[in-house]
């Protein structure tokens, strides 16, 4: 197991899960269909999941002693990484069905 290589993963795609999260929300305020906005959703989660599998698979190679899984700053900032884009992800979610119900009032306002 190369663990640089693995943290360097969850930073990547826990990054590009928030990416596409940001890019989900920017398109529900453009008004973009709603099929844009789900499928940016469904990439944020797939990026998250893959992020969450290697992180569970780094947290069950310590529980079982394996040799090399050392608590590093790298280890440490991917771990942050993770942690701010599964909470700014769920935010967004939340924004996203504000925005939703923004965007439906403006439309029953401008009939």
């Amino acid at each position: 197991m190369n663990l640089e290589q693995l943290i360097f993963e969850i930073i990547s795609y826990g990054g590009e899960a928030r990416a596409k999260a940001y890019q989900a929300l920017e398109s529900v305020r453009a008004q973009a269909p709603k099929e844009e906005v789900t499928a940016l959703l469904q990439e944020s989660h797939d990026s998250m999941t893959k992020a969450h599998n290697i992180q569970t698979k780094l947290v069950q190679a310590e529980l079982q002693g394996e040799e090399g899984i050392q608590p590093t700053l790298l280890l440490i900032h991917a771990q942050d990484q993770l942690m701010t884009a599964m909470a700014e992800k769920a935010l967004i979610e939340q924004l996203i069905d504000m925005q939703n119900e923004i965007n439906e009032l403006k439309k029953i306002q401008n009939k």
